[in-house]
């Protein structure tokens, strides 16, 4: 190995490319995790809850998670480093992608607590209407 391999600027520079790589790597992992429109859009079941259930599947983003946590270690480390000429694209690139993850699991969060209620919601309704059937025989 020549003395010119070894230069200090010349391995920062490429460890500086592998960094800004590894980032581009995982925010392309994390959006190919995240759900198509038409995954969340289009869901086939019998019943509300049916499709609540399916929604919720849909809207999974644990993968979306690691991949993007991945990223931003990657990032952060190479900023510190000042190891970016330019990073302003990487870090629009992943505030996208945590913004779009933010709001999976905001949807994520809200129809988990309507196909909890929805099914107590059923009983009441049920229970109330019974209700209604003896009143109406008296």
């Amino acid at each position: 190995m020549s003395q010119s391999s070894l230069d200090d600027d010349e391995l920062f520079g490429e460890a500086a490319e592998e960094m800004r790589a590894d980032v581009e790597e995982h925010l392309d992992a994390a959006r190919a995790e995240l759900p198509a429109g038409d995954d969340i859009w289009d869901v086939e079941a019998d019943n509300t809850l049916g499709v609540l259930n399916a929604l919720r599947s849909a809207l999974a983003v644990d993968d979306v998670e690691g991949h993007l946590r991945d990223a931003k270690k990657a990032f952060v480390v190479g900023e510190r480093a000042d190891a970016f000429e330019d990073a302003d694209d990487l870090e629009a690139d992943l505030a996208a992608v945590e913004d779009v993850l933010a709001d999976l699991e905001t949807a994520r969060d809200q129809v988990g607590e309507l196909a909890a209620t929805v099914p107590e919601l059923r009983s009441a309704l049920d229970e109330a209407h019974a209700g209604a059937e003896e009143d109406g025989d008296d």
